[in-house]
């Protein structure tokens, strides 16, 4: 691993951050966001929307970590059922018959009103399973070595590297999808692209390349942040009965997710020895979950860039978009 091509001495840090979507990538500015996603006839479909602007409580060092978790599971959530809309309505436009759960959600709350329900309620689910699998389930199954040693430290060592093993596992199951493989790539080329804007580089597929997958402020990192300081955290609580374990894990949740951000932010920032050691495990759990990504894969990457360094008077839009994250005209919505 090469820090040098990932703490670039030189590069000027931003607050430009993206997401990979189905066949596109969420880029996120000062004022908007945009997705790009490629189509299979492989025109460029293009969306821009404002970010809403944040209150004081979002400007609190560690709380605004907090804030800023949750958003991004809810637009993370959203960008990701959009990228499937977009992708589905070009399958010659085919009508499906809604199911009986999303009828009655319209007929309650109107269609806007269904699709923002079904979207907390998957954030929930995803939140559910999260909490169940890599904070619940850790440390009830690791209850078993209570019979091997009583030492609250141990205990708490072995349930942190389990919980890390099990994380890690997940991703490299993910990671051997075919689908999931392509958005890996497009998380590749979100980073390249980062790396060049940073790099005060003209934004073109050539200079791009010439960049590392791997950046010091990917959610990446931030979760394997989680995971280290979940372990540093529990590790002060002892070692008491199962239900105080799970209850205590889950309210220490928004302070572990606070922590991480600062930590990440700081990364971000600082090319200093202590920044490198902490941010090799997230560095390392990078390696997974993006890819080297080719040349058109990185033409929507910037795309997305090119439309979130607009004017904050720029109109925000929806259609098709050419290389530089322009609306074509005859693909107006």
């Amino acid at each position: 691993m090469d820090f040098k091509k990932i703490f670039i001495k030189n590069a000027n840090p931003t607050k430009v951050g993206g997401q990979a979507v189905l066949e596109g990538i969420m880029m996120k500015g000062e004022d908007r966001t945009a997705v790009v996603i490629r189509k299979p006839d492989g025109k460029l479909h293009i969306k821009t929307e404002l970010l809403k602007q944040s209150g004081k409580l979002r400007k609190i060092p560690v709380l605004r970590g907090v804030f800023i978790f949750v958003d991004s599971l809810v637009t993370g959530t959203r960008t990701l059922m959009y990228s499937a809309e977009v992708l589905e309505s070009c399958e010659g436009g085919q009508e499906y018959e809604k199911d009986r759960l999303t009828v009655f959600l319209e007929r309650k709350f109107g269609e806007k009103g269904a699709l923002n329900a079904m979207l907390y309620f998957s954030v929930l689910l995803a939140i559910l399973f999260t909490v169940g699998i890599f904070i619940i389930a850790p440390t009830a199954v690791v209850s078993i070595f209570k019979y091997i040693t009583v030492n609250e430290v141990a205990l708490n060592l072995i349930e942190g590297v389990f919980r890390i093993a099990l994380f890690v596992v997940y991703i490299l199951l993910l990671s051997k999808m075919k689908d999931i493989q392509t958005v890996f790539r497009y998380h590749g080329a979100e980073h390249k692209c980062i790396h060049c804007y940073e790099n005060e580089l003209e934004l073109n597929p050539a200079n791009c390349k010439t960049f590392e997958t791997l950046h010091p402020r990917c959610g990446t990192s931030f979760l394997m942040f989680v995971m280290v300081i979940s372990l540093l955290l529990f590790s002060l609580l002892g070692w008491p009965n199962l239900l105080w374990r799970i209850t205590s894990r889950l309210l220490l949740i928004p302070v572990i997710a606070g922590l991480s951000y600062e930590l990440l932010r700081w990364a971000g920032r600082s090319d200093s020895a202590a920044v490198k050691f902490l941010s090799i495990p997230g560095l390392l759990l990078q390696k997974l979950t993006t890819k080297e990504p080719d040349e058109k894969q990185l033409e929507v990457a910037i795309a997305a860039m090119k439309a979130v360094l607009v004017p904050a008077d720029t109109p925000v839009y929806e259609g098709g978009c050419d290389r530089e994250g322009r609306l074509t005209p005859e693909e107006n919505i």
